[in-house]
């Protein structure tokens, strides 16, 4: 299909309907992508961190422990994998991401479930502590410094964030996560949104300029789809857009946050 034929099937098939904050204002666009890390199948002084199934009886919308509960109490011995501290908790972040073990084989580890508890980001927090400046709380900062102080501290650090998240591991196919929607994400062709504004399977349009994170780019235009959520998707006018996987679309993703405009498109 030519850019010309494609255009007109939009254009005749579809209305187009503005998506709208409440103060008529640009939302935000954010990015993720997903991660590979190494990891143990035992643990040692390094890899201490250990992936947990999710509890036995786990209900959508259960409240359980914060996150410094469960790590003080984790049944170690159904340790899914290990993992540096740095690694998991940014893991959780994202949700989903590929496991290589010290043999060589990998694994897809899949968000199962979490303890119900809200999303807390722990950059402010730590800048309120002095532990970063200000203006110095980038994602790798914080990596490196969860890196630097493994151990209680790393993990005091982590526990400003009471949300936790549960995996499953499953052979690593080659391709992308699967969404919520179900189905294998897209490489930036996909977006994750707040249900309770946008359909899964929603065709969107994005128009989002004026990123101003060191290394951004100018701007994030293009036809994608709704596939996904997040704790922190919240709003009519908010997306999460997914890069791929792997440090390059970890790269881009950590300097995506771009005020945004969507449109849904309706079939006629």
């Amino acid at each position: 299909m030519t850019p010309s034929l494609a255009r007109d099937f939009f254009e005749t098939g579809f209305s187009v309907i503005q998506a709208a904050t409440t103060d008529g204002g640009p939302g935000l666009l954010t990015a993720y992508f997903a991660p590979e890390y190494e990891s143990r199948h035992i643990a040692d002084d390094v890899f201490d961190a250990p992936v947990l199934p999710r509890p036995e009886g786990w209900t959508r919308g259960w409240v359980g422990p914060e996150r410094a509960e469960i790590e003080a109490l984790a049944p170690l011995g159904q340790a899914l994998a290990w993992m540096r501290t740095e690694d998991l908790f940014f893991l959780q972040i994202q949700g989903s991401g590929y496991l290589t073990f010290e043999d060589g084989s990998r694994a897809r580890a899949a968000y199962a479930g979490d303890n119900g508890r809200p999303f807390v980001g722990i950059a402010r927090p730590m800048a309120e502590q002095g532990l970063l400046p200000p203006n110095g709380t980038s994602g790798e900062a914080i990596r490196t410094w969860l890196a630097e102080h493994r151990g209680p501290q790393a993990r005091a650090v982590t526990a400003l964030n009471p949300r936790y998240i549960y995996f499953s591991l499953a052979p690593d196919d080659g391709g992308h996560p699967a969404g919520a929607a179900g189905i294998p994400l897209p490489e930036r062709r996909a977006i994750a949104v707040d249900p309770a504004s946008w359909t899964y399977g929603d065709l969107v349009w994005i128009s989002a300029d004026g990123g101003n994170l060191p290394g951004a780019r100018n701007s994030y235009r293009g036809l994608v789809m709704a596939l996904d959520t997040g704790a922190a998707i919240r709003g009519p006018v908010r997306a999460d857009f997914y890069m791929g996987r792997g440090p390059l679309a970890g790269e881009e993703a950590g300097t995506v946050r771009h005020p945004l405009r969507m449109w849904r498109l309706i079939p006629r």
